[in-house]
């Protein structure tokens, strides 16, 4: 039986987490310009590709004066300034490639990055919230929403294919979103003993995840293995768990000690992190540190949606004990789409990391080292790794593994 819920039991609202009903966790329209006293930032940032295929980013940067962070007020200024910087900082450490990287980021970058970083509370290194969810702007601004109509903000190295990378995932975020949307209204119709509700809500989900999946076939399209492999990633690659840096990068004038942190990562995304809380997928120790510590790369008030909906009633216990049938059949296929999705996305890593990885071994090991081939200028230190450094397709499937266990 249906009861309401209590002024204790405040109805679950996205409200206070800064999430978009129209668009989720991607940052509605971005802004494209900050203001002129950072026009120095944004004039390296909008030509990083160029700079380090001259091999000239480094010594721009050096030349670029220290500003003063005070002047960026509101967020989405301090994004943008955060993806500038981030971009900026990608190029500089790996400008020449995995041999020859630098042990500290100059003081004129790092002490603003991480200024910026503490405002927002993202850690001063490239993030998903950054390359995806604040690097996109219409071109025709009453058009569609689409790859057609879609362009980055800002770039690196790998033409046509960095594009097609960053917006793919977004257009996976923005499948997404009326599976967010649909999580108040499970966890409230917990609360109430609404079965009914659920059932629907959850059948809005499953349907989600499909489009999530079908919006991440396009990466077959729009993204070239051997480009994504052999020219991008080192670009998404960070400084935790790297063997072509062990020690991690000074930060001068923010600490004398390196500090670390990990590349993109897929983890970094909040969308799977909500369905897991949502649907009770409880993952092994060492992947779900991994997952864990991802949510420090996320902007704080998504990490803490995570947090709050895994505080809620179980969804899944509620569906073992109503016993009813369209109820449990809604609930099994959001996690059998779930799984699909986990699948497929191995499916995706294997034809854009697993074989471009063993075409550049066996080129290294024939001593063929050839300009022509793409690959081989893959940095050898994540060969089996993600660029945010998990080893990845073990990762991968024990986390797959495990959401078939939440199937009642």
């Amino acid at each position: 039986m249906a009861t309401t819920i209590t002024d204790s039991q405040k109805p679950f609202s996205l409200d206070p987490y800064h999430v978009s009903e129209e668009f989720g966790f991607i940052l509605p329209a971005p802004l494209t310009e900050l203001p002129p006293y950072y026009q120095p930032w944004m004039d390296i940032a909008q030509h990083v590709t160029e700079l380090i295929y001259s091999h000239m980013l480094r010594s721009h940067i050096l030349k670029m004066p220290l500003l003063n962070t005070q002047l960026l007020e509101s967020h989405r200024e301090l994004r943008l300034a955060h993806l500038a910087l981030s971009v900026m900082t990608m190029g500089y450490v790996w400008q020449e490639g995995e041999d020859d990287t630098v042990k500290m980021l100059p003081r004129n970058l790092a002490i603003p990055y991480c200024e910026v970083s503490q405002r927002l509370g993202l850690p001063p290194i490239l993030t998903h919230a950054d390359a995806v969810l604040a690097n996109w702007r219409k071109r025709d601004p009453q058009g569609l929403f689409d790859m057609e109509n879609l362009e980055l903000l800002v770039t690196l190295p790998g033409g046509d294919s960095v594009r097609g990378f960053f917006m793919v995932t977004l257009l996976v975020e923005l499948a997404a979103v009326p599976a967010i949307k649909s999580i108040p209204l499970v966890i409230n119709g917990v609360q109430c003993g609404d079965a009914e509700t659920v059932t629907r809500a959850l059948e809005e989900f499953s349907q989600a995840i499909q489009g999530m999946t079908d919006a991440l076939k396009l990466m077959h399209v729009y993204v070239k293995p051997e480009v994504f492999y052999g020219i991008m990633r080192i670009y998404l690659s960070g400084w935790k768990d790297n063997s072509s840096m062990p020690a991690g990068l000074v930060y001068e004038g923010v600490q004398a000690e390196p500090m670390e942190y990990s590349g993109g990562s897929a983890a970094q995304s909040s969308l799977l992190h909500c369905f897991d809380e949502l649907l009770g997928v409880k993952h092994e120790a060492k992947s779900g540190a991994f997952l864990t510590r991802m949510r420090n790369y996320m902007p704080p008030s998504h990490k803490r949606l995570i947090q709050d909906i895994s505080l809620q009633p179980s969804l899944r216990r509620f569906v073992q004990q109503q016993a009813c049938e369209p109820l449990t059949a809604a609930f099994q296929l959001c996690v059998t789409k779930l799984l699909a999705l986990r699948s497929y996305h191995i499916n995706v890593v294997s034809r854009f990391i697993t074989v471009p990885a063993a075409r550049a071994r066996q080129l290294r090991n024939q001593g063929n080292i050839s300009q022509e081939e793409t690959v081989s200028r893959a940095p050898t230190a994540l060969e089996e790794k993600g660029t945010g450094g998990s080893g990845i397709m073990s990762f991968l499937k024990t986390v797959r593994d495990r959401t078939r266990t939440s199937l009642i």
